[in-house]
């Protein structure tokens, strides 16, 4: 159960969720399906247990509760070779979806590691979250007969809500990542500089998927263009008497933009 915890489910439930939703709204078969998932699960489990385990000292000295290497649940050793077996199956996973498929996601995991080793505390720590996100619909794409390159519209949605998700990822532990030297992007903005800027992505990723295929705009895509500004600004309104409405807000645009994100798809029409 501690290694199931260490590994930050939430994330890697989310991610390997939309990644083999997009591969379904793509057109590939079943196999190809799990194939995809697969790769991006264990990657995803890859990053996920990493984090734990290079954390955990720095977790302990901040005196923070509920994880399971600082609580005793699981070794530290146990977590660092979950991560590093999980690296090693998603190579040939990922590769096995294709050389530029594979090689996408690759480069996305290994974005992700040198996020944990190092980046989280530097001014660029949105790199890595904007890098692994805009792969998805590229390793999608490329997966497909003749590997077509990803829409310019999907990889740039992909990229602007990853950087909504490294800022809503952060944004509860600034205090503490504070306290233990962490100073990555959302740390120089601060809490309130945070949480003023998470929807501006999420809005920007709604008018990509909105206004980028070829044609008019479609009747699902009007309403996203509507709502998601309004959701954003209700939630930034409201947070002066409700504090998680800011972040309710987000969560309904971010819910948006992946709902067109499937109806879009990823290859160009």
């Amino acid at each position: 159960m501690g290694l199931a915890l260490s590994c930050h489910p939430g994330p890697v439930v989310a991610v390997t969720v939309l990644a083999t939703a997009l591969a379904v709204s793509a057109g590939h078969g079943e196999a190809r399906c799990a194939l995809i998932g697969s790769a991006v699960l264990t990657g995803q489990l890859s990053v996920g247990w990493c984090n734990d385990a290079f954390d955990a000292r720095r977790d302990k000295a901040a005196g923070r509760r509920g994880k399971p290497v600082v609580d005793g649940v699981v070794s530290r050793t146990a977590v660092w070779t979950a991560a590093c077996c999980a690296l090693v199956l998603c190579v040939p996973l990922s590769l096995a979806c294709g050389p530029f498929a594979g090689t996408a996601h690759l480069a996305a995991v290994a974005g992700a590691w040198a996020y944990n080793l190092r980046l989280k505390a530097t001014a660029v720590s949105w790199l890595p979250y904007m890098l692994g996100f805009a792969s998805l619909p590229a390793v999608v794409a490329l997966s497909l007969p003749g590997r077509p390159w990803p829409a310019w519209w999907a990889v740039t949605a992909g990229a602007l809500l990853g950087l909504a998700a490294h800022l809503g990822d952060v944004l509860p532990d600034i205090p503490a990542d504070l306290e233990t030297g962490v100073r990555g992007l959302p740390h120089r903005l601060g809490t309130t500089g945070t949480r003023l800027l998470l929807p501006v992505p999420l809005v920007a990723a709604t008018a990509v998927l909105a206004l980028g295929p070829a044609g008019p705009v479609g009747g699902w895509g009007a309403v996203a263009l509507s709502v998601s500004p309004l959701a954003a600004l209700a939630g930034l309104s409201l947070g002066r008497y409700w504090r998680k409405a800011a972040f309710a807000g987000t969560v309904a645009v971010a819910a948006v933009d992946v709902t067109l994100l499937l109806a879009q798809g990823t290859s160009p029409a």
